[in-house]
């Protein structure tokens, strides 16, 4: 979809794009795909200097309206005194999001992207710039609400979660297959709703997932209420182990060398 609206043109990726000049259809595309090939360089880039910092990344993703900031909210409450956690919201326009994360004493960073439904990895490495990394144990980036292209872009990050709220529809899996067959975790959220709310059942959500042949884990929770939180919890530090311990590895198997960048 992308490469026929034009959609993944974002202000990180803007001056790549006047410098090509696309003049005619052929051309447009080929300055598209090279978009996304140095998009893809930019993701390396930056997962690599995630990984010399044992940051665990996660791209959360979903529709508008989903709860991805309250989920974050309640996280950061509940894991403040044991992780260094810091955000980078994606919006179209306005702060909003970010001054509540700020508000509950973590770090944040906003990008507004303008037209763009999606950050970039360009985007991503620009606000590094404006963050401090050293000692973060996990970087959430809140995605631009959006069911479609977030889906195709590598931020550098190492999960993608992504938030399925019971004010949806059950059939959201099925009817938006790539966002949802990227999924290393899917939340059900908002599932306080669930009994004014006849028309979603979380087993149905769970199957349309898994007919994707995505075996990913499905926790249902509430930001409101609190419940399901404890298993969010233990999937975020599981999982962070679990990169910590791959990372080193790599390290011991592949030492970095002095002097090289």
């Amino acid at each position: 979809m992308c490469n026929t609206c034009g959609c993944n043109i974002t202000p990180g990726n803007h001056s790549m794009v006047m410098a090509e000049k696309p003049r005619n259809g052929v051309t447009t595309i080929s300055v598209l795909k090279n978009l996304l090939s140095q998009n893809n360089h930019q993701a390396d880039h930056n997962r690599a200097h995630f990984d010399e910092h044992e940051i665990l990344v996660i791209n959360l993703m979903s529709s508008p309206g989903s709860g991805k900031t309250s989920l974050l909210e309640e996280t950061i409450k509940r894991l403040r005194e044991s992780l260094k956690i810091a955000v980078i919201e994606g919006d179209l326009e306005t702060e909003n999001d970010t001054k509540r994360i700020q508000a509950q004493g973590a770090q944040a960073y906003q990008i507004t992207t303008g037209t763009a439904c999606h950050l970039d990895a360009h985007l991503v490495h620009n606000a590094l710039h404006h963050m401090d990394l050293n000692d973060l144990d996990l970087l959430f980036v809140e995605n631009v609400g959006n069911l479609v292209c977030p889906a195709s872009f590598d931020l550098g990050h190492h999960r993608n979660v992504v938030l399925l709220s019971t004010t949806e529809g059950d059939d959201k899996p099925a009817k938006y297959p790539v966002m949802f067959r990227a999924a290393d975790l899917m939340l059900v959220s908002k599932i306080d709703l669930l009994p004014y709310l006849d028309d979603f059942s979380p087993i149905k959500a769970r199957q349309n997932l898994h007919h994707l042949a995505n075996e990913a884990p499905v926790i249902e929770l509430s930001a409101k209420s609190g419940k399901g939180f404890d298993a969010w919890i233990d999937w975020l530090h599981t999982e962070i182990e679990s990169y910590r311990t791959l990372v080193r590895n790599k390290q011991t198997q592949h030492p970095k060398v002095q002097g090289n960048e």
